[in-house]
């Protein structure tokens, strides 16, 4: 999967483990695992590194404590928390979620929205935005499929910020590959001027744990 990503440009990639009940994720040790592979692909000659992070269910964020939460934050900056929606469309209960998240100091990105299409779907999207969350989108979804049509309709509202390759494994599925989706982006008037923002300078801000203000706005 690091060599996908390498060939694809990518320098780091934050390995999001799901962050479940149903997932015997152990949160003490996430930081020796990277290091670990991390070692491994420089010993394999493998330039694209790895980073800390996880994918929390949005219904098991309630029963993590702030360390906890700061342990999976992406890039281990301490501030970003990759947010994966409840199963169904997207409602009011994320948007108290990324609400009581501010509170608590933290910031949140929303996990590939197109799997939560529902009746108000685009306001639930910019509520969560106004609330200051920043959505990610499926790169390969983005590129070509059935979703395309609507992430590059929400892309053109201002409701996409940052690209996941949501990959699982280098043998099937979703690649570590986000160009093809970043190329389509570039094809939307409303983020086409800033693709670096998209692939470089917002995910590095948030790997360093500071605010990423995107360059445009929903509407």
């Amino acid at each position: 999967m690091a060599r996908q990503a390498q060939d694809d440009g990518i320098e780091v990639v934050c390995a999001t483990p799901h962050i479940h009940p149903d997932h015997a994720v152990r949160l003490d040790e996430l930081p020796k695992r990277v290091a670990a592979v991390n070692e491994e692909l420089g010993r394999r000659g493998v330039l694209t590194r790895v980073a800390t992070g996880g994918e929390i269910a949005e219904l098991h964020l309630p029963r993590l404590d702030d360390e906890q939460l700061a342990a999976v934050s992406l890039g281990g900056g301490g501030l970003y928390l990759l947010v994966e929606p409840k199963p169904g469309p997207l409602s009011s209960s994320l948007v108290k979620v990324v609400e009581e998240l501010d509170r608590r100091g933290f910031r949140s990105i929303i996990a590939h929205p197109e799997r939560h299409p529902g009746a108000d779907f685009y306001d639930q999207l910019a509520t969560l935005v106004e609330s200051g969350a920043l959505v990610q989108a499926t790169a390969a979804l983005i590129a070509d499929g059935p979703a395309a049509p609507t992430l590059l309709d929400l892309a053109g509202h201002g409701l996409v910020h940052l690209l996941g390759s949501d990959a699982h494994s280098s043998h099937r599925g979703r690649p570590v590959r986000l160009s093809p989706g970043l190329a389509r982006l570039g094809e939307v008037t409303r983020t086409a001027h800033h693709l670096g923002w998209i692939a470089v300078d917002g995910p590095t801000a948030i790997l360093e744990g500071e605010i990423a203000v995107p360059p445009f706005s929903p509407g």
